[in-house]
């Protein structure tokens, strides 16, 4: 009838491509590197550093819309770095940018 335990995702947090690309490689994670290699093909996407930006927007507006759904949490890979990966999360969620340990 549907999943009824909680949810919890996990999403890479901002890093540069480059670097996407060698965990996608390292972690032999075939189909995440065929949308980062098609990314590639854009030069000026290679300058900036992906951001989780419209991935998370998604998930909260189907989570606000869909209260029931199990979405317990959501937990980011620090691929572009700790300090980074906060201070992302931080800008973006406000309050709710509480690291596991401090919850």
């Amino acid at each position: 009838e549907g999943i009824d335990i909680p949810v919890h995702i996990g999403v890479a947090g901002p890093a540069k491509l480059q670097t996407m690309i060698k965990f996608a490689i390292a972690c032999g994670v075939g189909p995440s590197l065929k949308v980062l290699q098609k990314r590639a093909m854009d030069v000026t996407k290679l300058l900036l550093p992906y951001e989780p930006n419209e991935f998370v927007a998604e998930l909260a507006a189907h989570k606000a819309a869909n209260p029931d759904f199990g979405i317990e949490s959501v937990h980011f890979f620090p691929l572009g770095g700790i300090k980074t990966n906060a201070t992302w999360a931080i800008e973006h969620g406000g309050k709710s940018a509480v690291p596991a340990a401090q919850s």
